[in-house]
């Protein structure tokens, strides 16, 4: 039963993210390059003044530009940068880093151009509380006709927090890191629900549950909190961690860089030809960079829209770098010091993968490396369930309306998923995300092509008042 069960995941997974999809993402992200003059280029060293400038002096909003970008990272800088991308180089090949770098390089014109329309379309409702995202740039720029699109949008966007990015996916991969620290032969265990778990499992689970229940019920002014503190600290130590790979290995970087491209075109195609080599390549690659950076699927709009700021534009460029620091640079360095370590084809899957990278990789004991994967995991983890947990209420918010006593009951569904996350089977676990990024992405796609006049005219309004000043 239960592999019938995985097969048809399998089957829906690979219509969901067939080629139609692919290309789809792409296009659109080519698209906004090209009609905002490669804007994500051309104007990042602007993107990263305005983050300096941390602007919080809009009369709407609840937290600052800096804060609101966090919280967008505090979701994205997940599981996605260490076992995702372990996860599509094994599967893809170490071509899949390449097309994950396609992806971020269009994707970052599509986050701008999103996050641009949730400071243009934003509500303040009668409370004072700020609301926005693509079920609101649909809704009031598309016309309330194309408000049954922006349902269909935070329909599944309910659906990636509570049963895919937000909760199963991360608290698994945490257990999984931590288990694989403290118990990796299950020496410690206990039966539940029929199968055989490690106490650091069980343990671990239960001390992430309560930890994501005391923040979350703080709402998004306490998860801005958390993300301003926690995700500088935790980027700053995973990049010094992974950059001490790369600089002892620095010798090997121009041939692992050779291995991806040539990787990515089938020049070294395993099985399947270098036509379906590609293919999977792009597959994977593609796939997990979204579900890495989440450029397109209209997640960081709804934490852009509560940004302290007037203007769409400066908000876009903050929100854009998001897409830079997660997959251009973190998934970049993580990909690249496993194919260093040559640990994406000795059989291994998931966070094993990345662990043995550093193990190999790091001059320290193999349980020092192990620890420090471990506690960078554990953080990356933490803060993606928070702020996950933020984008899926909201979209229910959209679907139900303000109704404080269903929001409140979600909270704690939602806490209820992240305590069974850890006895979920991997492959399902993945599976399930894959498919609701896919399903979540189109209605955000089709908004963002037809509101795509009034993100180029905006742009071209601030800049040229900008010019004045």
């Amino acid at each position: 039963m239960e592999r019938n069960g995985t097969v048809m995941l399998k089957i829906i997974d690979d219509f969901v993210w067939g080629v139609p999809l692919i290309v789809l993402i792409l296009a659109v992200g080519i698209f906004l390059t090209i009609r905002l003059r490669g804007l994500q280029i051309t104007k990042l060293p602007l993107a990263v003044r305005h983050i300096i400038a941390n602007e919080k002096d809009g009369k709407d909003g609840e937290v600052s530009s800096f804060g609101a970008l966090c919280t967008a990272l505090s979701a994205t800088i997940g599981t996605g940068n260490i076992v995702g991308v372990a996860t599509a180089v094994v599967a893809g090949g170490p071509g899949a880093l390449f097309w994950m770098w396609i992806a971020a390089l269009f994707g970052t014109a599509t986050k701008y151009a999103e996050c641009l329309l949730a400071i243009k379309y934003r509500v303040v409702e009668a409370d004072g509380h700020v609301v926005g995202g693509p079920f609101y740039y649909i809704e009031n720029g598309m016309g309330r006709k194309f408000r049954w699109l922006g349902q269909i949008f935070a329909f599944f966007g309910v659906g990636v927090g509570l049963l895919g990015i937000g909760t199963f996916t991360q608290i698994n991969g945490i257990t999984g890191a931590v288990k694989g620290f403290f118990d990796p032969e299950t020496a410690c265990s206990v039966q539940l629900f029929g199968n055989t778990y490690s106490w650091s499992v069980v343990i671990s689970g239960l001390i992430l549950t309560v930890c994501v229940a005391l923040v979350i019920i703080g709402g998004i002014k306490r998860i801005s909190s958390v993300a301003q503190v926690v995700v500088p600290f935790m980027a700053l130590v995973y990049v010094v961690t992974v950059l001490i790979i790369l600089l002892t290995h620095l010798g090997e970087i121009p041939a692992a860089l050779a291995t991806i491209v040539q990787s990515a075109f089938g020049l070294r195609a395993a099985a399947g030809g270098t036509l379906g080599a590609i293919l999977v390549a792009m597959q994977k690659g593609i796939a997990r960079g979204i579900f890495s950076n989440e450029a397109g699927l209209g997640s960081a709009p709804i934490a852009a829209a509560t940004a302290k700021t007037d203007e769409p534009v400066a908000q876009g460029l903050v929100s854009m770098m998001g897409t830079v620091i997660d997959t251009l640079i973190i998934c970049t360095m993580t990909g690249l010091s496993i194919i260093i370590t040559d640990t994406w084809n000795i059989g291994l899957d998931g966070v094993d993968v990345t662990t043995r990278a550093f193990q190999i990789g790091l001059p320290f004991p193999e349980r020092v490396s192990s620890f420090l994967l471990m506690l960078c995991l554990v953080f990356f983890a933490f803060t993606t369930i928070l702020g996950w947990n933020y984008y899926s209420e909201k979209c229910l918010e959209y679907l139900v309306g303000n109704r404080p006593g269903v929001l409140k009951c979600y909270r704690w569904l939602y806490i209820l998923a992240v305590l069974i996350g850890p006895f979920m089977t991997v492959s399902a676990v993945w599976t399930i995300a894959d498919i609701f990024n896919g399903l979540m992405a189109l209605p955000n796609l089709i908004a963002l092509v037809a509101l795509s006049g009034v993100v180029a005219a905006e742009t071209k309004q601030y800049f040229a008042k900008q010019k004045n000043l």
